[in-house]
C-alpha cells in the first residue's frame, strides 16, 4: 500500500481551500453543463468517485485528473497563467536582487605601441 504524502494527509489551510474552491467550480461547470457526474468521468477517464472527490477538493486527487476535468469543460486554457513567470513578482524581484548592480568597468587601454 502506498502511503501517502504529507501534502495529502494535512495540507495547510490555503492549499486546502483553494482546493474545495477549483472543486466547487468545476462541479457549477459542469452543472451548467447538464453533464451527470458518470459522463464526465467518462469522458475524462476516471470513475465516477473520483469526480467526486475532485469536486470536494480532496487532496488525494492527481494532478492529472484535474487537468483532464478542466479540459473535458473547455477550461483547460485557463491553466496557461498558473504559474506564469512572467507573471511571478516575488521572484522576479529575487531575481533582480541577484544581479549584478552595474557594469564591470573596462580597464583602460594604452594606445602606446
Amino acid at each position: 500500500m502506498m502511503k501517502r504524502s504529507r501534502i495529502a494527509e494535512a495540507p495547510p489551510a490555503a492549499v486546502e481551500e483553494a482546493l474545495e474552491r477549483l472543486g466547487r467550480n468545476l462541479r457549477t461547470a459542469r452543472l451548467r453543463r447538464k453533464l451527470p457526474q458518470a459522463a464526465l468521468a467518462e469522458r475524462v477517464g476516471v470513475s465516477r468517485f473520483v469526480l467526486a472527490d475532485i469536486e470536494k477538493g480532496k487532496p488525494t486527487v492527481g494532478i492529472a485528473a484535474h487537468l483532464g476535468v478542466l479540459w473535458a469543460l473547455g477550461l483547460l486554457s485557463q491553466m496557461r497563467e498558473v504559474a506564469d513567470p512572467d507573471r511571478d513578482e516575488e521572484g522576479k524581484a529575487l531575481e533582480r536582487a541577484r544581479s549584478p548592480k552595474a557594469a564591470r568597468r573596462a580597464r583602460s587601454l594604452s594606445d602606446d605601441f
